[in-house]
């Protein structure tokens, strides 16, 4: 079993960093690519013994990561889709310069401060939902933070000028 351990991790250290910055390049999301290649590469570890044993172990984990990307762009898509079909006139975005901002910030810190105030959820509600640990929550809503600090700042400056 050992040996099976560590054939499997000599393998995916290989795989693994290819993996991703293949799906990155075939579906433009990195977020996508990592989630595929981390899903199929459980399903690899869980076949380990089967999975091994194949002609092509990495060809094998590709053919299941796109299968994974394509199935979560889809369900991104479809989302997407139906949050528009449902918003009504009154359920708009908040507006304001201040959201202007928060709508530039990286995805997972964007969610993170939207689910916080605009959600009202608590730190471990945003983890769960986000499915990160609550630390993550609160790392991740601090570097949002000073990331907007930092542009209200640099505007407050600017107009000052």
């Amino acid at each position: 079993m050992t040996d099976l351990i560590l054939d499997f991790e000599q393998w995916y250290s290989e795989a693994h960093p290819r993996l991703v910055t293949s799906l990155t390049l075939a579906f433009g999301s990195l977020d996508v690519a990592h989630e595929a290649a981390d899903e199929a590469c459980v399903r690899a570890y869980e076949r380990w013994n089967r999975v091994s044993k194949m002609g092509s172990p990495v060809g094998w984990t590709y053919q299941v990561a796109m299968n994974a990307a394509r199935r979560r762009l889809r369900r991104r898509s479809l989302e997407a889709s139906l949050l528009r079909r449902s918003r009504r006139a009154d359920q708009q975005a908040p507006a304001g310069e201040l959201w202007l901002l928060v709508a530039g910030l990286p995805e997972r810190q964007r969610h993170a401060v939207v689910l916080r105030h605009v959600g009202q959820l608590k730190e471990a509600e945003i983890g769960e939902a986000m499915g990160i640990a609550r630390g993550t929550v609160s790392a991740t809503l601090r570097a949002a933070y000073q990331k907007l600090q930092i542009e209200l700042t640099d505007e407050l400056a600017g107009e000052v000028v």
